[in-house]
């Protein structure tokens, strides 16, 4: 005959194991949803932020990981005054940015300026007369790419230089790449910013963008 009193420390036994792995399960599942509305506020941005102008793909791909995140563009006045601007908030005080604008420079000025500090490690590529580099050394690592460009509706010739699209890129706080890799993120940002504003300026020179420019990996 079955001792009842066992029977129903058995009973006890199953339930409280029951609610044990319930419990786990449960902590599981709210864990599960804390970690992934803190880590997704990069995959909820639009496909294309900045008004279209950067792959989302690119920003996840630099930033860590994040609760929220905040994208915005301003493009002001046209012409050779032309200046569009880009930015990525997060709420984990990393901020990817940018700006592309019609200046009046020269390759070898936009050079001086943006690749002549000695002090840090610069890596250059150029593709059909689009000229990038990213500085990479110090406390911070940015970006620069210029492409001739003489915007609709001005001459050439009242350049002191030559009109070009200027863009540059920055990035501050923490980033989920570094080093080179962090400078060909940067310059891909940098990149299609000029792009954009290239259309923006509705330059008078036919110019075919690649989809990209050549990689740094063969110049660290």
């Amino acid at each position: 005959m079955t001792d009842r009193s066992d029977s129903g420390a058995r009973g006890v036994r199953q339930y409280s194991a029951k609610k044990f792995v319930a419990c786990v399960a449960g902590l599981l599942l709210v864990g599960t949803g804390v970690w992934f509305a803190l880590t997704t506020g990069l995959q909820r941005l639009p496909s294309k932020v900045c008004d279209g102008a950067v792959d989302r793909g690119l920003v996840i791909r630099t930033l860590p990981r994040t609760r929220t995140a905040d994208e915005g563009a301003e493009r002001r006045r046209e012409g050779t005054d032309l200046r569009f601007s880009c930015h990525v908030y997060t709420s984990a005080d990393s901020i990817l940015s940018g700006v592309a604008r019609v200046d009046d420079a020269s390759p070898q000025t936009w050079l001086a300026h943006y690749g002549g500090s000695g002090a840090r490690r610069t890596v250059r590529v150029s593709s059909d007369g689009i000229e990038a580099l990213a500085e990479i050394d110090g406390e911070g690592t940015s970006s620069s790419v210029y492409v001739a460009c003489t915007p609709r509706g001005v001459r050439a010739g009242s350049a002191n230089q030559s009109y070009a699209v200027v863009a540059e890129a920055h990035v501050v706080g923490k980033t989920r790449v570094s080093g080179v890799t962090l400078g060909q993120a940067l310059t891909d940002f940098a990149y299609q910013l000029t792009n954009h504003a290239y259309e923006l300026a509705e330059c008078k020179e036919p110019r075919r963008f690649p989809d990209e420019l050549p990689r740094y990996k063969d110049r660290r």
